[in-house]
């Protein structure tokens, strides 16, 4: 794989395989946020955006959180290079890019919900994912990631994301148990308590679904998520 010692002097192929082996690793948040420090974040961005499309689910959710480690932290020393991240992510989920943004919701997400001034530019255009009037995505599996990545900001800055409530609400009669969980999570972080009666009508579904929360891949059931989520509304009417 080349000098693994020295990320700095890999080409981009070997990068890609070490980014890839250190996300693929045991190593705690603190150690892989640290080596990927080391290197410039523009070097770093290439090799996360290649493993959004990787075939195991842990590499790729990985990939999303050391992204909004990157970014953020670019936007502090670099504004400009990181709404270039921003803009590239926006166009995956353009018709015109041709491809499917896979991971681009949840990276902006993630992104937005670590950058105040960031989620100050963005946060209107991921809530425009799911409004029917403005940049609505069809594609189910990328609904899964703007219901994810609004429910992930929702949790860090609330106020960004309480006009999605309602359009979030469809999503928790949805045929896609990923579409009905994270849609209640998300409702429960806005603390929406209109949304409550239907999210008591999932805490009865046993359908298992998987969610990233905390930098970790979590099994857990939609009833459950949902339960989480009338506890959190409940809390915040305290």
């Amino acid at each position: 794989m080349g000098n693994q010692s020295d990320p700095s002097e890999m080409s981009g192929r070997q990068l890609k395989q070490w980014v890839r082996h250190l996300l693929e690793s045991d190593a705690d948040w603190a150690d892989i946020f640290k080596a990927v420090d080391q290197l410039r974040a523009r070097r770093v961005v290439n090799p996360l955006f290649a493993c959004f499309y990787d075939k195991s689910a842990r590499i790729r959710w990985r990939a999303v959180a050391v992204m909004g480690h990157t970014v953020s932290g670019l936007a502090e020393s670099n504004m400009e290079s990181a709404r270039v991240v921003m803009r590239r992510l926006m166009w995956n989920l353009n018709d015109e890019s041709g491809g499917i943004g896979w991971g681009s919701p949840e990276a902006m997400g993630e992104i937005m919900a670590q950058s105040q001034a960031l989620a100050g530019e963005y946060a209107a255009i991921l809530a425009s994912y799911i409004q029917p009037d403005k940049n609505y995505l069809e594609h189910e599996g990328l609904q899964r990631g703007v219901i994810w990545a609004i429910g992930r900001l929702a949790g860090a800055r609330p106020a960004l994301m309480a006009d999605s409530s309602a359009n979030l609400r469809p999503f928790l009669n949805a045929s896609d148990p990923y579409h009905r969980g994270y849609a209640a999570w998300a409702l429960g972080n806005l603390k929406c308590r209109e949304a409550a009666p239907a999210i008591e009508h999932l805490t009865s579904d046993s359908s298992a679904i998987e969610i990233f929360r905390e930098n970790n891949l979590i099994p857990t059931t939609v009833g459950r998520l949902a339960e989480t989520a009338l506890a959190a509304i409940a809390n915040g009417e305290n």
